[in-house]
């Protein structure tokens, strides 16, 4: 037997989002509760099928009568993942954490317009730093090599500054 259709999306309990996806409720006791949403109305019309057998609805009002039981519902569409305080807790607290970081982009940017002599510092530090690192990394190889032409060595020979012969000194990276 065809599943019978119903509204825009073609299914009971769907409805179509503006995306393109398919939201799928149940109406229970004068409550909407919401199944999730699908890439296709098949699958949130399952949904909606698996959840009016939990809640002992007539075949009547199934998209799918031919489904036998409530079983074979649930294997068609799994059981829809219930929101509880645990996920509105974090939920909150990642939105909270959005707010945030773009608050600090709005300051940043307000910031930079204020301040523009501060970036140009900013460069120039950052600069400085490379090349710092770059000079310690020429010194610690030049040391590296001495030792290891020198034969009064007082390094050990698993000593891991012999690394630093193998260090590269023409990059700027680091």
């Amino acid at each position: 037997m065809p599943p019978r259709r119903r509204g825009s999306s073609g299914f009971r309990g769907v409805r179509v989002r503006p995306r393109g996806r398919f939201y799928a409720e149940i109406r229970v006791g004068g409550f909407r509760l919401t199944l999730g949403t699908y890439n296709t109305p098949e699958l949130a019309a399952r949904a909606y099928d698996a959840a009016a057998w939990r809640f002992r609805r007539p075949r009547r009002d199934m998209n799918f009568p031919d489904v036998e039981s409530l079983e074979e519902a649930e294997f068609l569409a799994p059981a829809p993942s219930l929101v509880d305080d645990e996920d509105r807790r974090r939920h909150r607290q990642v939105q909270r954490r959005i707010a945030i970081a773009e608050h600090d982009e709005q300051l940043m940017r307000q910031w930079r317009a204020q301040f523009p002599n501060d970036v140009v510092n900013t460069d120039a530090f950052f600069a400085d730093l490379r090349a710092q690192r770059r000079f310690n990394r020429r010194h610690r190889r030049a040391v590296a090599e001495f030792e290891l032409e020198n034969p009064n060595t007082t390094w050990t020979e698993n000593d891991p500054r012999w690394d630093d012969i193998w260090t590269e000194t023409t990059s700027d990276d680091e």
